[in-house]
């Protein structure tokens, strides 16, 4: 299992690897991605000073326009996800950035992603009512309660109080984009299987080729994408496990996307860790596979062992948010 193993590794430490293009259950990819037309990335900033101010964005949109939002924005077609992150923040604050860490994914089904960022400032000129232009008002350091400005909306919220926390003591590794081709929306999945009493671990591989962690798409029907990312999850491992799996929470260890990618695609992979429940007792083996293409490969090296299951803990991952 050597090349199994060097993918584990790969996706655990955050550096990615490549697809090969090859998908597993349904549905199949259709078309490649195209930003602004099957689908929509947002970037969503978090900046704090040296006095523990959050940078803040007065909108100059007529929908909202006065009130107070982090600096966010649309990606743009043939744009990196980091590109997309310092244009929106220089744009909006004044300000150029650079980024530590994905806080959260955010989705709306397949179509709609936001890549919640925490950043640093890094330079450039605070943006001041002399500056207002149709990206924004002004932009400020807020160092106080919240509660006396008017929000474009609540959402940013619990985004802050994830930051601080984040800053206050980090439950998971600096995780950041790397480009990495993709024509699609796709998830890279490692499932785990943990009995308890715990100690013992099984991954889910294809070994149809060389082992590999399973893949699938992400489908567009407006149906699917109502129910967003965990419906190509479910369908997958319905198709090689006993009825009705016992799947805890979703949680992202990477993305790979590069602008531009083949035949000027849009498209995203995430690496995605899915803990499968045991049933009853919880202990013994993991559930018999019904699917010929799958086997559950035990991890006896004590390291590689060591880090999954330390990303399985609460906290471990970046939390995905639906």
């Amino acid at each position: 299992m050597g090349d199994a193993a060097e993918e584990l590794d790969a996706v655990l430490s955050g550096r990615g690897w490549d697809l090969g293009g090859i998908y597993d259950g349904t549905p199949q990819p259709g078309d490649a991605v195209r930003l602004g037309s099957s689908a929509c990335y947002v970037v969503l900033a978090v900046l704090f000073n040296d006095e523990d101010g959050v940078l803040l964005v007065q909108e100059a949109k007529a929908e909202c326009r006065g009130t107070w939002y982090l600096p966010a924005g649309r990606m743009e077609p043939g744009e990196s996800v980091v590109a997309a992150l310092r244009r929106e923040v220089k744009e909006e604050t004044g300000l150029e950035c650079e980024p530590l860490t994905l806080l959260a994914l955010e989705e709306r089904g397949p179509a709609w992603l936001r890549f919640v960022f925490l950043a640093r400032p890094t330079g450039g000129t605070l943006k001041t009512l002399e500056d207002a232009d149709a990206e924004s008002l002004q932009a400020k350091w807020w160092g106080g309660p919240l509660d006396p400005l008017p929000l474009r909306a609540p959402d940013i919220l619990p985004l802050l109080d994830l930051a601080t926390r984040y800053r206050r003591s980090p439950p998971h590794p600096p995780t950041l984009p790397q480009e990495l081709p993709c024509a699609h929306l796709c998830l890279r999945l490692l499932v785990a299987f943990t009995p308890c009493p715990p100690g013992h671990l099984w991954v889910l591989l294809n070994i149809s080729g060389p082992p590999r962690l399973p893949v699938v798409a992400c489908g567009t029907h407006p149906t699917q994408i109502r129910r967003g990312l965990r419906l190509p999850v479910l369908g997958f491992l319905g198709g090689c496990l006993p009825p009705d799996p016992q799947i805890g929470p979703m949680g992202l260890l990477g993305l790979q996307h590069r602008a531009g990618g083949p035949g000027g695609a849009d498209g995203v992979c995430l690496n995605v860790l899915v803990s499968l429940q045991p049933r009853g007792a919880g202990e013994g083996p993991p559930p018999e596979l019904c699917h010929p293409a799958f086997r559950w490969w035990r991890v006896e090296e004590e390291g590689l062992r060591g880090r999954i299951l330390q990303r399985l803990r609460e906290g471990g991952t970046v939390p995905i948010r639906s």
